[in-house]
């Protein structure tokens, strides 16, 4: 201080109630020189975070989308095959009646029918009575066949 003193009688206690606070913690400013510095923020600044943070989020979002559209796409591709292939065995000639849950082999003759065996490619000896073999299969309770193996 510069040696000045002050003259309490001439401080003004009601305007000094006025300008003060009991929750200092929720004024727009700062109320004494110790406190945090208060500015305006930048909206831009704000909405340009928060709008990169919504296309990130939703990028993530409609790229699982898109693995699970492509997961049910195979999965329709799968059952669409098994129809054909049941299809096809159900128009091969068979000598005996299919079990389900048992494997069975379907071959093609030379001919160009199909027929469906229990014997498998690697059980026929000298006597092979087929020209290609197409696929192993296994009967489905819903009575669709299940490709377990197929000539390429």
């Amino acid at each position: 201080m510069s040696g000045k003193k002050i003259d309490i009688d001439k401080i003004d206690l009601e305007r000094m109630k006025e300008s003060t606070t009991e929750t200092p913690g929720t004024l727009p400013y700062a109320h004494h020189s110790g406190s945090a510095l208060v500015k305006p923020e930048d909206q831009g600044k704000i909405s340009g975070r928060a709008v990169a943070a919504m296309h990130t989020q939703t990028e993530m979002q409609m790229a699982q989308i898109y693995e699970q559209m492509r997961l049910l796409a195979e999965q329709a591709k799968k059952i669409q095959s098994r129809v054909e292939v049941s299809e096809r065995i159900y128009q091969a000639s068979m000598a005996f009646e299919p079990l389900i849950n048992h494997r069975y082999f379907l071959y093609q003759k030379a001919d160009g029918s199909d027929f469906l065996s229990m014997i498998a490619p690697e059980e026929w000896g000298r006597k092979r009575d087929w020209a290609a073999f197409v696929a192993e299969v296994k009967l489905l309770a819903d009575h669709t066949w299940e490709i377990l193996r197929e000539n390429s």
